[in-house]
């Protein structure tokens, strides 16, 4: 009967330890499903976060997009970012590289809106970065824009892709984003870009600002560093505001690094054009860039239709045929000016918090 009893006993405290140990296997369990499957608005490491449906319905391989938002342009962000998503059934993924105080905004927009079905990461950028790489005087282009830069890190913003593709924010996609994420690199390239000279944006290049179509319209050719690269000044130099890279080829070639190194230089010898018109981020990649990139398709670049006039250089039946528009130039289709804004206005999602709208829309514009 003793004997009994103590079997029982033993056989309960057995259950228990039992019990205790299946309970602290599913707590473990728990706590690394949320690790590996964070909700909205958990900080993910290097200060980025994911939006909440990264399993929807779209498949096949992950097209990735870097684009920035600055505060006063987030309109811009939200209508490129649609136009993207709704001409194509492609599986895109989207970086935004945004700053610290503007990540609310961002989320609120892209959340509370149709773009909820958007794949996409936000990434905090960190002005400290550019130190010792710009100027530090606020007045100057470049301390006042810091996410201009951002293109410059590509491989740190999107670690896991073999290839990318940025976007400026002031431009509108109207062709399917998958034929410009398969443009073809050679061997060798890093990047691809689409050429000043090419025969779709050559009747669009600025005037009054000089030979903005060639290296010399951005480098000075009298210092003695550009001297040596033995570069030809009329070499016909490219657009960075789209292009697509191979991030293995940036990582191995140092890109980045080499990017740096001039940024780092002109801040001691000045070694920039003075017709620049604000193409602050164009000097250190024409001289990386310097004969070793791949070409973009023209009708997927573009541009100067923020430039005056641009409404008499392209017709309404061109600018519908273009895979990409770009409103580069100081006329932008969410202000005052701007050709073909009509064309923007198809893709713009008014703001559900009410901090945007666009300049020519408020009551007494004319």
């Amino acid at each position: 009967m003793a004997l009994k009893r103590v079997n029982v006993i033993i056989l309960v405290l057995l259950a228990v330890a039992f019990l205790i140990i299946v309970q602290r296997n599913l707590l473990n369990l728990s706590d690394f499903l949320h690790t590996e499957k964070p909700d909205e608005g958990v900080i993910l490491p290097f200060e980025s976060e994911l939006s909440p449906d990264l399993n929807s319905a779209r498949t096949g391989e992950e097209i990735p997009v870097l684009i920035t938002a600055a505060e006063d342009r987030l309109g811009a962000v939200v209508a490129a970012v649609n136009s993207v998503y709704r001409n194509s059934k492609a599986n895109v993924v989207f970086t935004i590289v945004t700053l610290n105080e503007t990540v609310a905004h961002l989320k609120a927009w892209l959340s509370n809106t149709r773009l909820n079905s958007v794949k996409y990461k936000i990434v905090i950028f960190k002005p400290e970065l550019l130190n010792g790489k710009i100027s530090k005087d606020p007045q100057t282009p470049e301390a006042a824009k810091p996410l201009t830069f951002a293109r410059f890190y590509l491989p740190a913003y999107i670690p896991e892709a073999e290839k990318a593709i940025y976007l400026d924010d002031d431009v509108i996609v109207q062709g399917n984003i998958q034929e410009l994420y398969e443009t073809n690199l050679k061997p060798g390239h890093a990047a691809a870009f689409s050429d000043d000279c090419d025969s779709a944006s050559a009747k669009g290049i600025v005037r009054g600002a000089g030979n903005q179509n060639n290296y010399i319209g951005f480098l000075d050719f009298k210092k003695e560093a550009i001297k040596k690269l033995g570069m030809r000044a009329t070499t016909c130099s490219f657009n960075p505001g789209v292009f697509i890279a191979n991030l293995t080829e940036w990582k191995n070639q140092n890109i980045t690094q080499q990017l740096e190194h001039w940024m780092e230089l002109n801040t001691q010898e000045d070694l920039y054009g003075k017709t620049l018109a604000e193409s602050i981020t164009t000097p250190p990649l024409l001289i990386v860039f310097y004969k070793r990139h791949s070409s973009i398709d023209p009708m997927w670049h573009v541009r100067h239709l923020g430039v005056t006039g641009a409404g008499s250089r392209y017709s309404s039946q061109f600018v519908k045929a273009a895979k990409l528009l770009h409103w580069n130039g100081h006329y932008k289709p969410w202000g005052r000016g701007s050709s073909f804004a009509d064309v923007w206005d198809k893709w713009f999602i008014p703001d559900p918090t009410g901090k945007f709208r666009p300049v020519r829309r408020h009551a007494g514009d004319s």
